[in-house]
């Protein structure tokens, strides 16, 4: 059975190669991502994971799909995929000092249309960030499309204090919840 990323993220081919997986087609969802009114980061992760997969699912019937989205909170507040710079600002700001926490929600869907579900939850803290540091970031453009303006596994690494739960769920897909998706639906990791 064809396995089909529901993504156009490298960040989520390369989490997939470490464990070996090498998706036999990639076919990024176009939805709505926007959050409605209310709904908290956990209950929106897992929508946007499941509303990519399904509309991904009707073009592939018969093949697997594996689907996720990774959303940044502040509290109960989800912080948007910064796509300019005074948005990666604002978000650098409020994660400055703080704690806040990153929900990684995966969906697969197999060739008979059911689906199943897997949500990390990680907890990121920043270190106080001087204006000089928010500037040096920014200039770098690696908060571009970034939920919550950071990439982790780039630059932003340096201004992470302390990280609990799952690197790669930071980055865009958890890999322990992914394996467990795909070697429950017959698709085996390495």
């Amino acid at each position: 059975m064809p396995l089909i990323l529901a993504s156009a993220s490298p960040r989520r081919l390369d989490l997939l190669a470490q464990i070996g997986v090498t998706p036999d087609g990639i076919d990024p969802a176009d939805i709505d991502e926007t959050p409605r009114k209310g709904e908290l980061p956990a209950v929106y992760a897992a929508r946007m994971a499941q509303e990519k997969g399904v509309a991904v699912a009707a073009r592939h019937p018969g093949a697997l799909v594996l689907s996720g989205d990774t959303v940044v909170a502040c509290g109960r507040r989800i912080l948007p995929k910064a796509e300019d710079e005074a948005t990666a600002r604002t978000c650098l700001g409020l994660l400055s000092g703080r704690r806040h926490r990153v929900l990684s929600a995966v969906t697969l869907i197999d060739g008979d249309g059911r689906a199943r579900h897997k949500l990390s939850t990680s907890t990121v803290t920043f270190k106080r960030l001087h204006p000089d540091e928010i500037a040096a970031y920014l200039a770098s453009g690696e908060w571009h499309g970034k939920a919550g303006g950071y990439a982790i596994q780039g630059r932003a690494a340096g201004l992470v204090r302390a990280l609990s739960g799952s690197p790669s769920g930071v980055i865009g897909l958890p890999l322990y919840e992914t394996r467990t998706l795909l070697n429950g639906a017959g698709y085996g990791c390495d």
